[in-house]
């Protein structure tokens, strides 16, 4: 009978694992062939690392204080990638597991994709920064002006043009974009080239300490617009469903593993102080760094459960509704596997 590839990796794991069992049983399993055998055990996973700049950039980090059983049976192995190459990568199985958002999985499983969402990854964190000195005090005065943005693949530029589509700003139509990644748009930002950026943290905490001033917070107008508390679901834990079928346990452990290094950033912000230089930000930018734990503690979330699901789903509906996506997909965007606390 023949197997497809992870099928057998799965037999190989299996039989790797029986025959270590075997050997202690015996007594004459010496502890690096326990050691090999622990790791050939693994799953090797391709998982997205963002690069620094982007709120996504400490998980390496995060992760690798967390307690190893987490991944006793995962051979996690990073890809850099630019906010905007992601899903692409994804999409093109260059990665086997990414980030995606609802609206961007929705345009593209409308056109056949299988990919799934599976766990937490990182709410909406796109701000909007001006200059201090900016006459700019309110969204609708940057109307005509020129704004540097996350790439039109991101979900942070698709979930901003849907927020100011419900206050009636039309980001396509009202505004000079530039598109580039968190820290090209900083630079043009910083040369005075454009008027404002919007940008993820802790880029935009990288700006605020720099002196500039934060005109808006896309969650913010979200929220408002929509007369909610919580702050908007951006991307969770993606792959292709074949994938997840076939590793089902090593889905769900990566899950809790991704909601656990987010839970720790969490309940111990100092941890974003700590790990500044991984996400971008010099030992000399001490304004910045001090602030990191108080702005971006909202960004991480440890839930996946059906009010993220929930989430997930009025997304997509207002994106319809306001004529951003031409109709709902047709099946869920999510495997409906919910994890519990971590």
């Amino acid at each position: 009978m023949l197997l497809r590839p992870s099928e057998g990796r799965n037999v190989a794991r299996n039989r790797t694992r029986r025959a270590a069992l075997g050997l202690m049983a015996a007594g004459i399993a010496g502890p690096v062939m326990l050691a090999r055998a622990a790791a050939e055990s693994q799953l090797p996973v391709r998982m997205t690392l963002s690069t620094p700049g982007s709120a996504g950039s400490i998980w390496r980090s995060a992760i690798a204080r967390l307690d190893s059983a987490l991944l006793s049976d995962i051979d996690l192995q990073w890809v850099l990638g630019d906010p905007g190459q992601v899903q692409v990568q994804l999409t093109a199985g260059a990665l086997d597991v990414g980030v995606f958002g609802a609206i961007g999985l929705a345009t593209i499983a409308r056109k056949g994709s299988d990919i799934v969402l599976f766990g937490p990854a990182l709410n909406n964190h796109g701000r909007v920064i001006v200059r201090a000195d900016s006459p700019y005090q309110k969204l609708s005065d940057l109307v005509g002006k020129r704004i540097a943005t996350q790439p039109q693949t991101t979900e942070t530029y698709q979930q901003a043009r849907v927020a100011l589509s419900l206050i009636g700003l039309d980001m396509d139509r009202d505004f000079e974009l530039i598109f580039g990644p968190p820290m090209a748009s900083l630079a043009l930002f910083n040369r005075g080239d454009v008027d404002a950026v919007i940008v993820v943290e802790p880029t935009a905490t990288r700006a605020i300490g720099a002196g500039a001033r934060e005109l808006a917070r896309i969650s913010d107008v979200w929220k408002q617009a929509n007369g909610e508390a919580a702050v908007p679901f951006l991307v969770g834990l993606a792959a292709r469903r074949s994938w997840i079928d076939a590793n089902r346990a090593v889905a769900t452990s990566l899950a809790r593993v991704f909601a656990a290094a987010n839970d720790s950033v969490n309940r111990n912000p100092q941890l974003f102080v700590e790990f500044h230089e991984q996400m971008g930000l010099r030992g000399n930018e001490a304004a910045a760094i001090a602030l990191l734990p108080s702005r971006l503690a909202d960004v991480y979330p440890s839930v996946w459960d059906e009010t993220v699901w929930k989430a997930i789903d009025q997304q997509t509906e207002i994106a319809v509704k306001l004529g951003l996506l031409e109709a709902a997909p047709k099946r869920r965007l999510y495997d409906g596997v919910a994890l519990g606390k971590v």
